[in-house]
């Protein structure tokens, strides 16, 4: 993992406007995990679905954490070069989803993670190492 994510600021971020979608997605993990996001999990899916190549999925604590998390990943990603292309849920703050093309991430408190149980539901996925991502 490039150590130059670990602060991502205005001054300081790498670039990953033409940056391969599993690098795009470890940051995103990193940011997530930088603003203590929980349980991150990050899965392959590009041979299961054409709609994403990873799937980063977070929980949170609370609404406002669920959008501190969005918000945080928009706005970081953004200074990176990548930006969504479409986000759903941030009203009610419960179930983020954010598309960045390649990468969907989905932020979601803890009933929706349990009832929707998208790592069961995606479970042909890969899971990918982010141990040596996660911080905390």
């Amino acid at each position: 993992m490039d150590k130059n994510i670990d602060m991502i600021t205005p001054e300081n971020h790498p670039e990953l406007a033409n940056a391969e979608p599993l690098e795009i997605a470890k940051t995103i993990v990193h940011v997530l995990d930088m603003k203590k996001g929980r349980d991150i999990k990050l899965l392959r899916v590009a041979d299961q679905t054409i709609i994403a190549d990873y799937f980063v999925i977070c929980g949170g604590t609370s609404n406002t954490n669920i959008k501190a998390l969005a918000g945080e990943a928009e706005y970081k990603l953004g200074l990176c070069g990548v930006t969504p292309h479409h986000m759903d849920g941030y009203q009610e703050g419960e179930w983020i989803a954010i598309d960045f093309g390649s990468v969907i991430v989905h932020i979601m408190n803890r009933d929706s993670r349990d009832f929707y149980k998208l790592e069961k539901l995606w479970a042909d996925a890969e899971a990918i190492d982010i141990s040596d991502i996660l911080v905390q």
